[in-house]
């Protein structure tokens, strides 16, 4: 009895021993749980401190990006501050008080393009004032720089004759396209700096521009006068040029002899303020001239003279001398003092010049064949060569000596797909047709202009 008692006692206790170890382990088992589950609350807080910690981190660094952005913006602004007011005190110590005010209605602004050839620049202007002096008055003389070489500042400093501005820009530049010279995005943006100073804070009616490496004819200003006038009447006239690109020596004779040109000439050229009014909202981002394609002149010409009243020196620069030896070099500068006040030039008006121009083609000799280079140097007067294609022209060019290069769809020189220049010295003219293109009596002025 007593035995099984015990045995009693003995189950009772292990069961009451089980029971308490179950509730012991299920009490741990809901612990653990809690701890888990605050476990796992805790990872995901810190995951969130984690990323709003790197969010802020790439915050601050942005922020420190802009900072350091203004920083530099703020150097350049004191920098171009301190080169202005050194440009001030220096104007004032020369005592240079009058800028246009005083002048009354020139003719043109003559602004002289420049960068860091204080060496060429020094010929250029010497050039000038030697025609300009006589008529100052009409044209003021401006040099304009791109940057700031102390050479090219000190020397147009150096002269009481004429106004100095500075375009300073601290912008990068960015090319389109790959191979692109970054140089012709900086001469397009100092050459609308300049324009509109010229035309918009200085209000000239008229800008002739040069470079920093040509010398002028001794009739350059009376030329450009009489080109005002033409440029005044004529709305189909976009441009007065004092160039010829096939103004070799060997290709020219007649210094009176003036021709519209579907091609634009540059190297020393006049423009309204009418007619940049249209074209600085548009001016292009790299070299400048090519604001001068069929889209943005619209049918309009320019005025070229068959002797060129600029000379271009300058074997070194942005355009690293091409052409410079073979088109460049050979350039005959006019030295006949033309009285063109006394010229009647109404031949170049749009709708003269059309009977003008065809009565000259239409006179000349047509010759034809493989061998018509050559027949043209051995035929008295005038010859026409007819041609093709572009592949045609070209060759016939290359072949006589004449810029072979077309742009835009326009040879060199152009009108109307046309070229003309002298054949030989005595002043027989040599005419390259476009066979097929041209009908003179369909050849009449649109009249698109405004």
């Amino acid at each position: 009895m007593r035995g099984n008692k015990f045995c009693c006692d003995l189950r009772y206790l292990l069961i009451m021993a089980a029971v308490a170890f179950i509730y012991i382990q299920m009490r741990l088992f809901a612990t653990q749980s809690q701890y888990a589950d605050r476990l796992a609350a805790a990872i995901e807080a810190e995951n969130h401190c984690t990323s709003q910690t790197r969010l802020l981190i790439d915050q601050i660094s942005q922020q420190q990006g802009r900072v350091m952005a203004l920083e530099e913006q703020m150097k350049r602004q004191d920098q171009e501050c301190r080169q202005l007011r050194t440009l001030v005190q220096d104007l004032e110590s020369k005592g240079i008080k009058k800028l246009i005010g005083d002048v009354q209605m020139p003719v043109a602004a003559v602004v002289v393009m420049a960068c860091n050839r204080a060496d060429y620049l020094e010929r250029t202007i010497k050039s000038i004032l030697k025609y300009q002096t006589p008529v100052a008055s009409k044209y003021p003389v401006f040099i304009s720089q791109d940057g700031s070489n102390p050479d090219v500042r000190k020397l147009a400093l150096s002269y009481d004759q004429l106004t100095y501005m500075q375009h300073l820009d601290f912008e990068p530049v960015h090319t389109e396209r790959p191979g692109e010279l970054i140089a012709y995005y900086k001469i397009a943006r100092h050459y609308k700096w300049a324009l509109d100073q010229l035309f918009h804070k200085h209000n000239f009616s008229r800008v002739i521009i040069l470079e920093d490496d040509m010398e002028i004819a001794a009739d350059f200003f009376d030329y450009f006068e009489a080109g005002a006038t033409l440029l005044d009447r004529d709305k189909s006239i976009m441009a007065i040029s004092s160039w010829n690109d096939n103004g070799q020596r060997q290709f020219v004779q007649d210094p009176y002899a003036l021709y519209r040109s579907d091609f634009f000439p540059g190297l020393g050229w006049m423009l309204s303020k009418s007619t940049w009014a249209e074209l600085s909202p548009k001016w292009p981002k790299a070299y400048p001239f090519q604001l001068m394609l069929k889209e943005n002149h619209r049918g309009r010409q320019f005025i070229r003279p068959e002797v060129c009243r600029t000379y271009n020196f300058g074997a070194h620069g942005s355009s690293l001398g091409q052409f410079f030896n073979q088109y460049l070099e050979p350039i005959k500068l006019n030295d006949v003092q033309v009285d063109w006040k006394s010229m009647d030039l109404s031949y170049l008006l749009e709708d003269n010049y059309v009977k003008h121009f065809g009565d000259l083609v239409k006179k000349a000799k047509p010759i034809h064949g493989a061998d018509a280079v050559l027949k043209a140097f051995n035929i008295d007067g005038d010859v026409r060569i007819q041609y093709r294609d572009q592949l045609d022209f070209e060759d016939i060019a290359r072949k006589f000596g004449i810029f072979e290069e077309w742009k835009d769809d326009v040879p060199r020189a152009a009108y109307k797909g046309i070229v003309v220049f002298r054949k030989d010295m005595i002043g027989d003219r040599a005419i390259i047709d476009l066979f097929g293109r041209i009908h003179w009596k369909e050849l009449t002025p649109k009249h698109e202009y405004q």
